[in-house]
């Protein structure tokens, strides 16, 4: 009984590891407690190719303690020589019953946000991507300063070419 467990441990991990063969990057960071409207989150990068396209996405980890049904972003991209490109992004969160989206058995859900399609990093050197969130309740002119239910914020780089899965 032992070895079938072992073996099939085995063979799970194995296909875990071979749905990722297209992470050229993939990190991510924990926020304590709850996000800060101030709190921008950063990753360096540096992409081994300046020559292929690559797809990106920011990647969230939240609970249920997450009570909105969006989620504002301004990502930014800060290219080796200067140049920046900041993006203001919207992502559903919730169905219109409020369960959330995402992956995840437990009580905690994964969630694989599109951020760019086919881009090619064609500057050499390291590139910064600051993540910071953008929350407002309707109608209200200041943002929300501590979002609550957010556990970790990923930046993620995959090859297409090299994901078959």
């Amino acid at each position: 009984m032992q070895n079938r467990v072992v073996v099939f441990s085995f063979l799970i991990s194995l296909l875990l590891l071979a749905c990722d063969g297209g992470s050229v990057f993939d990190e991510y960071q924990s926020v304590p407690d709850n996000w800060n409207k101030n709190k921008i989150i950063s990753f360096n990068v540096k992409v081994p190719d300046s020559t292929k396209p690559y797809n990106l996405f920011v990647n969230l980890r939240n609970t249920g303690d997450y009570k909105y049904s969006n989620l504002f972003l301004i990502v930014e991209m800060n290219f080796p020589k200067g140049k920046v490109v900041r993006d203001t992004l919207e992502y559903r969160m919730a169905r219109p019953n409020g369960e959330l989206l995402g992956t995840g058995l437990s009580s905690i859900k994964e969630n694989k946000l599109w951020y760019k399609e086919g881009v090619i990093f064609d500057e050499a050197g390291e590139y910064k991507v600051n993540i910071q969130h953008a929350m407002r309740i309707n109608g209200e002119v200041n943002g929300i300063t501590n979002l609550e239910g957010i556990t970790d914020i990923g930046f993620r780089i995959e090859n297409p070419l090299e994901n078959k899965n």
